[in-house]
């Protein structure tokens, strides 16, 4: 692919990043405060405009409710649009109630378990306010000790809840269904892998599917072959991008594995079209001890990277490589691609959208940190 398709390309790249990564956050021990950082989704919205303003790869900004909820979603969805910004994914929060101590919607209490269900549905009517298409959910529910759940119980219990959602969403909408191995359940998660994920969306039907986050799997698990497996048959819906070394470390994307990040969009691209809006590519990080726009800028700019490198496979090569079964030449052919500086590239596609090449250094020298921060104390 030559140099200008490489451009265009990345030009019509997109990805949604999240309002929460826009505030103060922190591990389990301290969430430490960074100058200036959002303190509501009106001041989180403003800070996403400057992503969007020195990279302009931002599609949407994903919200999470309750943390999110205002009383006037269309001024909400307005404001947005006044920063030529739109509502992305809506998130519900089933993991910081204490009615769901024991489970949200595998809880055995009716009336705790339609509580977690009518949040859910709440969402929905949220969705139907700012023209989300997206409902991303990720069940937290799970067990720490032997004995403690029936398995089974909790999957009937936990299938016939999100029938209940499923049913509510209108023809357009999209329901994700994340999963998590472990933490904050211990002993065992009721949607812990992409096999249960991937079961669930089939029960339920067409406009259920699966989303990645790339935080939330063992060590070691080969997160491009559940892309390739899923994606093959119809049922990846999007990613939440991060970078771990541990577990669900939620660090800056490609701040660790960055072979990892080149390799999934590899299989992505034998399936979709990444350029155009197919897949709800969203960020997901708390970036605990970074300043919160600059991280998310080098979030985007890793993403677009990766991208750029992945276009760079010969993939003609590369079959003709694995039908011989030569192995060498096969990885030398993804290695070339990955190995390829790719800055000048984008570079020059942001010069050619009127952007400054160096969007990191750009929103540094603006003076917008330091604004804010006097303004928000």
């Amino acid at each position: 692919m030559i140099n200008d398709e490489l451009k265009e390309k990345v030009k019509s790249f997109k990805v949604e990043i999240p309002s929460w990564g826009f505030s103060d956050s922190g591990t389990r021990f301290k969430v430490f405060h960074i100058p200036g950082a959002a303190r509501n989704i009106f001041e989180r919205i403003e800070d996403a405009e400057q992503v969007q303003k020195y990279t302009k790869a931002v599609s949407a900004v994903a919200i999470h409710i309750p943390w999110d909820k205002v009383d006037d979603w269309k001024a909400l969805k307005k404001f947005a649009e006044d920063k030529e910004l739109k509502i992305g994914a809506v998130n519900p929060n089933l993991f910081q109630d204490e009615d769901y101590k024991f489970g949200s919607l595998t809880n055995l209490d009716d009336k705790k378990r339609s509580k977690a269900i009518d949040h859910v549905l709440e969402c929905i009517e949220i969705m139907k306010s700012v023209n989300s298409k997206i409902l991303s959910l990720w069940l937290p529910d799970g067990t720490d000790y032997p004995g403690q759940g029936d398995f089974a119980k909790r999957q009937e219990l936990l299938i016939d809840s999100l029938k209940k959602i499923y049913s509510a969403l209108e023809k357009n909408m999209t329901l994700l269904i994340e999963y998590k191995f472990f933490e904050p359940a211990f002993y065992h998660t009721d949607t812990a892998d992409w096999g249960i994920a991937y079961a669930l969306s089939k029960d339920l039907g067409d406009k259920a599917k699966v989303i990645i986050d790339l935080g939330h799997h063992a060590q070691g698990t080969n997160i491009e072959y559940i892309v390739s497996i899923l994606s093959s048959r119809g049922k990846l819906g999007g990613f939440h991008f991060n970078s771990r070394k541990y577990a669900d470390d939620d660090l800056t994307v490609g701040s660790v594995n960055l072979y990892e990040l080149f390799l999934i969009f590899v299989e992505l691209n034998k399936f979709f079209d990444l350029s155009s809006k197919k897949l709800a590519l969203v960020i997901d990080q708390s970036a605990a001890m970074k300043p919160k726009v600059q991280a998310m800028i080098q979030s985007v700019e890793a993403l677009q990277i990766a991208y750029l490198k992945s276009l760079l496979v010969d993939v003609k090569s590369l079959k003709e490589a694995q039908l011989k079964n030569d192995i060498v030449m096969a990885e030398e052919i993804i290695k070339d691609a990955f190995l390829t500086d790719v800055r000048d590239i984008l570079k020059e596609s942001r010069e050619e959208m009127g952007l400054d090449p160096d969007a990191l250094n750009a929103f540094r020298k603006s003076g917008y940190e330091s604004t804010v921060a006097k303004k928000r104390g």
